[in-house]
């Protein structure tokens, strides 16, 4: 049987492009090789696609840009694949798209637009559930229509900040009291986050989040603990067990997640009454179907720790596939293998992509 040929895109220009490295390289090392024929598709942080053929642990690194060349993924449908920059006649057909991006310029949308006007199959959320799942505000409008339950919030813009950071500041002020939590709109990886305690850090970390995002979001801080579930599926979607995350840091922040060589605690199974347990899979489920997610999202909760109410956090439609990241940690407690894992986000793929264009 012939392989299934499947072109594997990382990097990205977001502040998210190491993560993504690290994401794509476990993916690439896990991945069925007699199943699955790989092409290599990596995007600088400038946003230049290059074809890599070279050592895998390389692209870690970062040291895979030295050695690839300027590849090209037309918007025309007729082409079914990529080309090389030198040899424009050679076109490199797949049958599937496995974008491994995190963040904007891969996750929100706009990569996902892309796939869709060339007519490739591609893993994951499609352009609505990435771009509403990808702008926190937007989702939480969303997540408020069908009375899911979450902690309160404030949108801000930059050209706001910009124009009168005491008015901004006034804004979140007259909402809720100190600590706060505030992050950029379009971001993940806990990029551009901070916990705020007062007025001066409250401006501090505005003016942080307003480096990533034109929006900013400001949540109120909610004392509980963080929990996480796994989603997979397409229209009969299945939640994972739940994980808890005791971070090392005062929150799950970027260095909690990548850098602190497994100093915080992932709790898989969470040890939550099964009621309880029961009750998160579910709204993790309903905020899934709410975003119109496909293939897999990794959905975030708080469990306040006073009156074990739960409260939605956010929906990360290309969660982290990093050998600590969360979402194939869930799904191996549940029964699921990081490779089978693999073949499932596959299979999802082209089954949506059939029902879609009814084929």
């Amino acid at each position: 049987m012939d392989r299934l040929k499947i072109a594997v895109l990382f990097g990205g220009k977001s502040g998210e492009h190491e993560v993504s490295l690290v994401s794509a390289t476990s993916i690439i090392e896990s991945i069925d090789k007699d199943k699955y024929e790989l092409y290599l598709i990596g995007i600088t942080k400038e946003g230049h696609w290059r074809y890599y053929e070279g050592d895998i642990q390389k692209i870690k690194s970062g040291e895979w840009e030295r050695d690839s060349k300027r590849a090209v993924l037309p918007a025309d449908p007729s082409y079914g694949g990529f080309f090389l920059e030198d040899q424009p006649s050679k076109i490199f057909e797949v049958d599937l798209i496995f974008p491994v991006i995190h963040g904007p310029y891969g996750e929100d949308g706009t990569l996902q637009g892309l796939l869709e006007l060339a007519h490739i199959p591609y893993v994951g959320c499609d352009v609505l559930s990435s771009s509403t799942g990808m702008d926190k505000l937007m989702a939480k409008a969303i997540f408020s229509s069908v009375g899911l339950p979450q902690g309160d919030y404030v949108g801000i813009y930059r050209h706001e900040l910009k124009a009168d950071s005491q008015a901004a500041i006034a804004k979140v002020e007259d909402s809720f009291s100190y600590p706060v939590f505030v992050k950029p709109a379009n971001m993940g990886s806990s990029v551009g986050i901070s916990k705020a305690k007062d007025r001066d850090e409250l401006l501090e970390a505005l003016n942080i989040a307003g480096q990533y995002d034109e929006k900013i979001i400001v949540e109120e801080f909610i004392d509980g603990r963080e929990i996480e579930c796994a989603v997979l599926g397409n229209f009969d979607p299945k939640a994972s067990v739940l994980g808890e995350i005791r971070p090392s840091n005062e929150f799950y922040d970027y260095h909690a997640k990548y850098q602190d060589g497994g100093e915080s605690s992932l709790l898989i199974p969470a040890p939550i009454p099964s009621e309880k347990s029961d009750e998160i899979r579910q709204l993790a489920i309903d905020a899934y179907k709410a975003l119109g997610c496909s293939g897999l999202s990794r959905v975030d909760f708080f469990l306040e720790r006073e009156t074990d109410r739960v409260y939605l956090n956010e929906v990360n439609t290309m969660p982290g596939f990093t050998e600590i990241s969360m979402y194939p940690k869930l799904w191996e407690a549940t029964g699921i293998p990081y490779p089978e894992l693999i073949d499932n986000l596959i299979q999802l793929a082209l089954t949506k992509f059939k029902e879609k264009h009814n084929v």
